[in-house]
């Protein structure tokens, strides 16, 4: 019963999120820290995240949105990546830990390629005993599941 509910849920949201063509970009600063430091693959792991939590909010908005492009302004991990690991031995995933977060920039476009919403968001972390993660990008996680949340409610004017 609970995989049908799941599974029907899947498919109201589906038309939604599939019609709304999401393009992720990086600032060049945030560019460069992913090639000299973190890893141009954590990029794409990021990317994914906001991408589904966009499609997700916005399912859940009734928004349908034809273009959403989403710039990642900055974004720390909680813990080290691989690239940062293989570079420096001393890093270890357990007991390595900082401060995380994202910065993030969205602008939505109409069918007719007009913005009509415009929406910046960062959050990190600036609490060291609150670093409970478990993840590399716990953190920005919670700043992309955020910035997707209000992105969608300060769009929800704009498409009645």
């Amino acid at each position: 019963m609970k995989t049908a509910f799941i599974a029907l849920s899947a498919l109201a949201i589906a038309p939604f999120a599939a019609a709304t063509d999401i393009q992720i970009t990086y600032s060049p600063e945030f560019q460069e820290k992913l090639q000299d430091d973190y890893g141009v693959k954590e990029g794409d792991k990021l990317s994914e995240d906001i991408r589904g939590d966009l499609e997700r909010e916005f399912g859940k908005a009734n928004l349908d949105p034809a273009r959403v492009t989403v710039t990642i302004i900055d974004a720390k991990p909680n813990r080290p990546t691989m690239e940062q690991m293989s570079r420096r031995p001393g890093l270890d995933m357990l007991r390595s830990k900082s401060l995380g977060g994202m910065e993030l920039h969205g602008v939505a476009y109409d069918a007719s390629g007009a913005p009509v919403g415009e929406f910046e968001y960062d959050w990190f972390e600036n609490d060291i005993t609150q670093v409970v993660a478990a993840g590399v990008w716990s953190d920005a996680g919670r700043a992309s599941r955020r910035f997707a949340r209000e992105f969608a409610e300060e769009l929800s004017g704009s498409f009645d």
